[in-house]
């Protein structure tokens, strides 16, 4: 049997932890208040305290982003966050910037440090560079292509753990590091503030020398032109050159994603990882097949077998996939065994429609009609449900056992 490397997933919330735990990850990323790469997220002290005792009782990890890089008036503000992951009991801080580094020294010392993909580590002098200030792990840049990784993987230090992207959304810029969105709303990309400005559609001009000031469009069609979203990262085929690189973590991109997304994309590369490490086989296609389920842009292997790899851009879309065909149906509230179980519904749901529950440790999920639908408050049978408010729930019956949590989705 190879060893497993760690499956690390995004968690934008306790909920979203909470599937991503239940779904096969063996530790989360999550933000920290106003100091993460992702502050829209709205994580709370609260809600991180709460993810990291949920994950003791699991005996799963959870690392804080604290990846800014900081001006001089943010640090009083990072100390306060350090002391406060230091006694919170975090088993890591993953930080872009050198002084945030020193500060978690002396004012985390318990916490280990993951340098960021932010800080672009693409050498192993670099990553040799920030073991010797106090590194546990580099989360490599996702420039790289397999042989850098590789020449990384059999030169480093045995003690020194390497992290790399394996699914996800990709920025424009390097390693994450852009001004674009700075530059066009005020919003600082590298503060934690990023208005995704790369996915947003463009129409092109050119000014003709002879006619000053006259700008002439250059368009492919009445949408404009994606010239800067790059296509989502996608790995799932190369999950047994990884294993067998010895890679420790493995890690999902997607703090602001849904609890669908993170329990389609963690759960197959749950079973991917599992069956290569525990059989030696591997057969990528059935994991496709349930990764086009999640909505996302158009798939690429990005820079892993080559840098100059042109399929990296949608260049007609900013979101090529977004006619997927299934999406979010309902999380499993209470499951009641010869009866109707009780759900909360993310989007509407009618009689009579396809349905896939998906267990946990299964790629396979199972596949149902909706029978009957009933009104939680009134037990009268109803023809469909919409999502009027959050929390909406509803009475249907699930063809299998199935916990708290479980989600279920649906055909459009």
């Amino acid at each position: 049997m190879k060893k497993k490397p760690e499956l690390l997933a995004p968690a934008g919330s306790v909920d979203r932890a909470k599937i991503a735990f239940m779904y096969g990850a063996d530790a989360v990323y999550a933000g920290t208040t106003d100091l993460s790469l992702r502050t829209r997220v709205g994580m709370s002290n609260d809600d991180l305290t709460k993810i990291v005792d949920l994950a003791k009782k699991m005996d799963k990890k959870v690392y804080a982003a604290l990846n800014i890089y900081a001006f001089d008036e943010d640090y009083p503000k990072i100390k306060e966050q350090a002391k406060l992951l230091n006694d919170m009991g975090v088993d890591a801080v993953i930080v872009s910037d050198g002084g945030v580094v020193e500060v978690l020294k002396e004012y985390a010392p318990n916490v280990a440090i993951h340098i960021s993909t932010q800080a672009n580590t693409v050498s192993l002098e670099t990553a040799n560079f920030w073991q010797k200030n106090g590194a546990k792990r580099i989360i490599l840049a996702r420039e790289l292509s397999r042989d850098k990784i590789k020449y990384i993987m059999e030169n480093k230090d045995k003690d020194l753990e390497i992290e790399m992207f394996i699914h996800g959304a990709v920025c424009v810029g390097y390693s994450g590091r852009c001004i674009l969105s700075n530059y066009l709303t005020g919003r600082a990309a590298n503060h934690g503030d990023c208005a995704q400005a790369c996915r947003w559609n463009y129409n092109v001009y050119i000014e003709e020398e002879r006619n000053k000031g006259k700008l002439i469009p250059v368009e492919e069609d009445n949408r404009g032109t994606y010239l800067l979203s790059a296509k989502d990262l996608c790995l799932i085929n190369r999950i047994p050159e990884i294993v067998d690189m010895g890679v420790e973590s493995l890690k999902i991109e997607g703090r602001l994603k849904t609890e669908y997304y993170i329990a389609t994309v963690v759960n197959a590369y749950r079973n991917a990882i599992d069956e290569y490490a525990e059989k030696g086989t591997f057969e990528p296609t059935k994991y496709e097949n349930e990764l086009i389920k999640a909505k996302s842009r158009n798939y690429s292997e990005l820079f892993y077998d080559n840098i100059a790899n042109d399929d990296i851009q949608n260049y007609k879309d900013g979101d090529d996939r977004s006619d997927v065909g299934y999406e979010y149906g309902a999380k499993v509230i209470e499951y009641r065994e010869n009866d109707f179980s009780l759900l909360e519904i993310r989007n509407k749901i009618s009689v009579n429609d396809e349905m896939e529950l998906m267990v946990p440790g299964k790629l396979e999920p199972i596949k149902f009609t909706v029978d009957a639908l009933r009104d939680v408050d009134t037990n009268e049978n109803i023809p469909c449900i919409n999502p009027g408010k959050e929390g909406q729930k509803v009475l249907m019956k699930l063809p299998n056992f199935a916990e708290k949590d479980y989600v279920v989705r649906r055909k459009k």
